[in-house]
């Protein structure tokens, strides 16, 4: 079976635990995906497949060569397409087959992936939290970068310096968040902690790789 659903960020909410305590929590909807194309490590070089997240009511437009793309798989056209690895391991899979959060079991540690929220243009402190430079009278070096290079060699800024720029809109992965709830019957899944993005985006939740013992 594959290790991993696409779904929405509905939200943050708080869950009570058995002893009284309350954790911050984020409410997931994952799935129910499609099987839209299936990958082989004969033909193509490696195992995967490329699921559709379904959604209600789909696409208004869809161009002629992703409408072909579907109508192979026998599926409804989808806004989000992604491609899953598999592991050596894994169930066969077909084109077609569904993927539902039923997956997934309470306890469990899962990875969830998603793009975080666009900041627009951020200066240094903000987007690389530099820490300044001393607040006392006659300081003269309050918000300043610093040494962003050199007059003798290379005498030029270095690619990858850290500077101002665009904050935000970057793929974010946290690991290892614990599933607290798992409602099959309304295509959700609760899960300890925050997910990068804003409500209404993507993400693409999957067994976690290295979880917690």
């Amino acid at each position: 079976m594959v290790n991993g659903i696409l779904g929405k960020k509905l939200g943050m909410t708080q869950v009570f635990q058995e002893n009284g305590d309350v954790v911050a929590a984020t409410v997931l909807k994952a799935g129910p995906c499609v099987v839209v194309q299936k990958k082989s490590a004969s033909k193509d070089g490696y195992d995967a497949v490329q699921l559709g997240l379904v959604e209600l009511p789909g696409p208004k437009q869809v161009t002629k060569p992703l409408e072909g793309h579907f109508k192979r798989a026998g599926a409804n056209p989808t806004r989000l397409l992604r491609e899953i690895r598999l592991n050596a391991g894994d169930e066969a899979v077909k084109v077609g087959d569904k993927i539902l959060v039923s997956q997934f079991q309470p306890n469990e540690r899962v990875d969830v992936i998603g793009v975080s929220k666009g900041r627009g243009f951020a200066g240094f402190h903000k987007r690389h939290h530099f820490g300044g430079g001393g607040a006392s009278h006659g300081s003269m070096f309050h918000r300043a970068p610093g040494s962003i290079g050199a007059s003798a060699f290379p005498s030029r800024v270095l690619k990858g310096m850290k500077a101002a720029g665009h904050m935000g809109s970057n793929q974010v992965t946290v690991r290892n968040l614990k599933v607290l709830r798992v409602l099959p019957e309304e295509h959700a899944l609760v899960v300890e902690g925050a997910v990068p993005g804003p409500d209404g985006g993507y993400v693409l939740v999957r067994k976690a790789k290295a979880p917690k013992k």
